[in-house]
């Protein structure tokens, strides 16, 4: 019997170095002066700026990206990826007034393809430096036979920080708070098993179809669109009017119905009214082609509005001002009144 090598058994060494070569200058481009060292080290460094706080607490998030990631392998796309699993984790610690510090992710591959890979870093690179935050570390591991060749999964893991004094937590909360949503790209990362499934299932669409309704795009570009990182927009938003927000909710998996209420004393709720935004297209398309229900739409989808701000009645007015100012678009979309936990949403389609 010959003898065997790593390579034989479906992990290669040397793709894994060309993968690094590749990715270096990304990662690099990432760092913040707090970072210590470089590439290659078995933990990242960072050095938390102490002379900034006087009771620094460090607020950490992780998710992923998942069943979207089916679209990117069928559409061979893998440029929008990286910064979905940015997203995911960092606008998950925004909401309790943290700034992201530094990131890391881990990418499962089931045949290390280089190129693919830097493709997916870089995207999550790109998405580290829009959001302020250093990639200080990674792993990329080689699963022969665990996934397919040209599927992998990712995950991402932040850290971030916000004075004790700061933290947004849902004790703020009071009845008549005025939530204001921010705009959503699209579909973010979520409910993308029931997306599948209308999309390819249902319509039987290969990807590369154009919509009319989504402005000539075709629906695979519409699917593939990555969610919006909301640190640069809301941040400076947390520093100036820190006391006038008092809550905030990223609206991911579970949609309305679920994420507000995780940013609610437990005897409040909330009145949205629908028709304070519009609704993209593509949600109506989605609700459209799989004869979905309004509601179960609310509770899976982000409807548009991708995070959500709970201010103070005062402050309201002021938060979308200042978004204004830097040409973000915002929305008064209802007000926090009684009511254990219960998400009602009234006008627009639930007329």
């Amino acid at each position: 019997m010959d003898s065997l090598t790593y390579r034989d058994a479906g992990v290669d060494i040397d793709a894994g170095n060309r993968t690094v070569d590749l990715i270096k200058e990304s990662v690099r481009s990432t760092y913040r002066r707090e970072v210590l060292g470089d590439l290659g080290g078995f933990g990242g460094l960072f050095a938390l700026d102490m002379a900034k706080y006087r009771e620094p607490v460090l607020v950490s998030g992780t998710d992923g990206v998942g069943t979207k990631l089916k679209i990117a392998f069928k559409l061979n796309r893998h440029d929008t990826i990286g910064q979905d699993a940015v997203a995911m984790c960092v606008n998950d610690i925004l909401v309790q007034g943290a700034e992201p510090l530094f990131f890391l992710d881990y990418l499962a591959v089931g045949k290390l393809l280089p190129e693919q890979v830097a493709e997916v870093v870089k995207g999550v690179a790109a998405a580290c430096r829009e959001s302020g935050c250093a990639l200080i570390g990674g792993e990329t591991a080689e699963m022969n036979g665990f996934y397919p060749v040209g599927e992998y999964d990712i995950a991402g893991f932040a850290v971030g920080v916000v004075e004790k004094s700061k933290i947004i937590t849902s004790d703020r909360v009071r009845e008549g708070d005025v939530l204001v949503g921010l705009p959503s790209s699209g579909l973010h990362s979520n409910g993308f098993s029931l997306v599948r499934k209308i999309v390819f299932d249902v319509k039987k669409f290969s990807g590369d179809e154009i919509i009319d309704e989504l402005g000539g795009a075709s629906i695979g570009d519409e699917l593939l669109t990555p969610t919006r990182l909301y640190p640069s927009v809301v941040m400076p938003l947390i520093r100036e009017m820190n006391d006038d927000i008092h809550g905030m909710a990223h609206i991911t998996g579970g949609g309305f119905y679920d994420n507000i209420p995780r940013a609610l004393p437990d005897d409040m709720g909330v009145v949205i009214d629908g028709n304070s935004w519009d609704i993209p297209e593509i949600f109506s398309l989605i609700r459209e082609w799989g004869n979905v229900d309004w509601h179960e739409m609310y509770r899976t989808f982000n409807m548009g509005v991708g995070m959500v701000i709970i201010s103070s009645e005062n402050g309201a007015g002021h938060i979308i001002e200042k978004l204004a100012e830097n040409d973000e678009r915002a929305y008064e979309i209802g007000r926090v009144v009684k009511g254990k936990h219960i998400v009602t949403i009234e006008g627009g389609v639930f007329k």
